[in-house]
């Protein structure tokens, strides 16, 4: 058996096929990872497959659904054996519960039923494998129960939630579903090959628009180039694709190379414990975690090159036309491997987990326990070995104070670029420092065995957590209080006293008639002289002389100050005045104007008007209503001719009188228009 098979570990009673056993001993392995390795090779190949020749314009979306469900299974009772049947028994008692159930507290029932049955399962595999690092039925109930609860939640919102959206984050709005799955919907979401083994999660409805095509034609079909109005096509996954199984196959050297350097068995030995310096231990503690992440980096980058390349993750284009395929990432490692905080240290990993722990509990819980109880879930959801209360627990208080610490130092090295880098680089060392202090625990599991690595690490980066959570709040509330108190009105009145009589030759004497006294301590030496006692009296004296002056300077450049201050509000004040009336003004112009125009408008209709006037179908009988009382042509003639005579003198006198009216209101409208109410 090779080192990296010790540090693995092999269980000989594992229950999954043992027909590569030999290729397992050939290159060093245990059977159960060669399994592993074996199977997520060839549901990346299947998913090349899946997306090519089972595409949703080839296929139906049953077929898709039911491809996904059959191989996912064929996969698990490759590697699990007998104990597939909890893959397909936690999401069948969920789906009875979730179809039973009143959605309004669904989501309750399902995460209390699913995380019973996978603490059963945690339980079961503590106490027979003892700790060994082998691939055993919980991790994939382990995403298994991430989906259903998800899943119920998302109902619960969909159903319940749907006349109250406002109270639901984004988050909660864009997941929520109302229409419960059918049996094949959903045994395929919680089982498809492509995500059950290593993840990443993927949330109901972002797998059902992937089984019907919908999540790529969001993103392309709306798409058109320019003029050209062509149809950008379909993007390919495959530069992404190897890409990350590159990048998982260089974590994985790097994982072989470091944990062969840094054993983890060497931790729980007495001579690193007992004999080693505390700077050794802290370095090999964080090589340690850090060896062991980049086995984690393998199986996730693998795992996202696996979904990738099934048309999975698809997030729309870059700028420059790239297409985006890190909606499913699960794990950025230089961001985390370089983070300034273990904040962002922890939102960089396991990205699935946390966005379900967001999901579920962080978004719906009163913010002052959100962080306790989202950490509170996580470990629970990890198992019951020791090693995860005490990481999750100890990554509490770190965050916790983490975020106390940035609120009180961040801002003082803001100013200049040099001091940001600065910045960085110093909380960048001391995050690499508090990860490895933090996460040794979730390695070496054993409570025995981290008590005694805390304890003689003397807790210090505990203690450090706990003075900036309660003491360092209250040292800078008394030192920021001891500057607003310093002055004070009796001191303004010393102040200002002293600036007075600084030009005047007895400032010893003056300082005494303003109540500014020496305080000197007294020898109990009976040998000490009087000259001795006068010559230090004066020159404390002189001392304080020149802290008083020192006080005067400071507190006449903070008056100074404070006017100058005033000065230029008063300023900006007064020159917000002005705009606010200069734009009334340009207002009230701009509502003259339009009266103006209204008033021409209605004198030139008026004049079309009566231009108008002298028709004679407006203001006589019509020829039509004349033959109507039997008139003779002759006599509708003669009436035409008087009615057009007579009408038109009184419609020319009428007109005259008119346009006299319209030239006097002509030059009124120029005397408008040239006040300074109009341009």
């Amino acid at each position: 058996m090779t080192k990296l098979q010790i540090e693995i570990g092999e269980e000989t009673d594992y229950p999954g096929s043992k027909i590569f056993a030999a290729l397992a001993d050939s290159i060093g392995l245990s059977v159960d990872l060669t399994n592993f390795l074996i199977i997520q090779t060839s549901a990346l190949l299947l998913a090349s497959l899946f997306r090519s020749y089972l595409h949703t314009s080839k296929v139906s979306v049953s077929v898709r659904h039911a491809f996904g469900l059959l191989v996912g299974l064929f996969f698990g009772y490759f590697c699990f054996g007998p104990q597939a049947i909890h893959i397909a028994g936690l999401p069948a008692i969920c789906y009875v519960v979730i179809r039973t159930q009143n959605p309004e507290f669904v989501q309750r029932i399902v995460m209390v039923v699913a995380l019973t049955y996978l603490s059963c399962i945690h339980l079961h595999r503590q106490y027979n494998s003892n700790g060994a690092y082998t691939l055993d039925i919980t991790g994939p109930l382990m995403i298994i129960t991430q989906k259903v609860t998800s899943l119920a939640f998302s109902i619960h919102d969909g159903f319940v939630a749907t006349e109250n959206k406002k109270e639901l984050s984004k988050n909660q709005q864009y997941h929520m579903i109302d229409k419960v799955p059918s049996p094949l919907e959903y045994f395929s979401y919680v089982l498809n090959f492509q995500s059950l083994m290593a993840g990443p999660l993927v949330f109901y409805r972002d797998y059902n628009d992937f089984i019907e095509g919908c999540n790529i034609k969001s993103h392309t079909n709306s798409k058109l180039d320019g003029a050209n109005k062509k149809i950008v096509t379909e993007p390919s996954p495959v530069k992404t694709v190897l890409k990350k199984v590159l990048a998982s196959v260089i974590c994985a050297y790097i994982f072989i190379k470091l944990i062969n350097v840094y054993p983890i068995k060497n931790v729980k030995e007495e001579a690193f414990i007992n004999d080693t310096t505390i700077i050794y231990k802290f370095w090999y503690l964080m090589m340690m975690t850090m060896a062991v992440r980049f086995k984690y980096y393998f199986a996730w980058m693998f795992a996202d090159a696996i979904v990738n390349n099934a048309g999975m993750g698809f997030n729309g284009f870059e700028s420059d036309g790239t297409a985006k395929w890190d909606g499913l990432t699960n794990i950025y490692v230089i961001p985390f491997e370089l983070g300034t905080n273990i904040r962002d240290c922890i939102n960089c990993w396991n990205i699935g987990t946390n966005s379900w722990l967001r999901m579920v509990v962080y978004e719906r819980a009163p913010k002052k326990y959100g962080t306790v109880l989202t950490f509170s879930l996580s470990a629970l959801w990890h198992g019951f070995y020791p090693g995860y209360y005490l990481t999750f627990a100890t990554g509490a208080l770190t965050v916790t104070a983490a975020r106390t610490a940035r609120r009180f130092f961040r801002h003082h090295f803001q100013q200049t670029e040099f001091s940001r880098t600065l910045y960085d680089v110093i909380t960048c060392l001391v995050t690499r420092l508090f990860m490895g202090y933090i996460t040794f625990p979730f390695v070496i599991l054993e409570l025995g065995v981290n008590f005694r690595l805390y304890l003689r690490l003397f807790m210090c980066l505990h203690l450090i957590a706990l003075s900036t959570i309660f003491l360092l709040p209250k040292l800078m509330r008394g030192a920021s209080h001891a500057r607003k108190q310093s002055v004070s009105p009796s001191t303004k009145t010393n102040v200002s006293s002293m600036t007075e009589e600084k030009n005047e030759k007895n400032d010893d004497m003056e300082n005494k008639d303003n109540g500014i006294t020496v305080v000197t301590r007294k020898s109990n030496s009976n040998h000490e002289s009087e000259e001795s006692s006068s010559s230090c009296s004066s020159f404390n004296n002189s001392m304080n002389d020149i802290s008083d002056k020192i006080h005067v300077r400071k507190t006449e450049s903070n008056y100074l100050l404070k006017d100058l201050i005033n000065k230029e509000v008063n300023k900006i004040k007064d020159e917000t005045d002005n705009l606010s009336n200069l734009l009334k003004e340009k207002i009230e112009a701009a509502n003259i104007e339009g009266f103006i125009d209204k008033t021409v408008n209605g004198i030139v209709e008026l004049k079309d008007d009566l231009m108008r006037m002298n028709e004679p179908e407006v203001y006589g009988p019509t020829t039509e209503s004349l033959r109507k009382r039997n008139i003779s042509n002759n006599d509708l003639e003669s009436i035409s001719t008087k009615g057009s005579t007579s009408d038109g003198n009184a419609s020319g006198a009428f007109l005259k009188k008119e346009i006299g009216a319209i030239k006097k209101e002509s030059t009124v409208i120029p005397a408008v228009l040239s006040n300074g109410h109009a341009k």
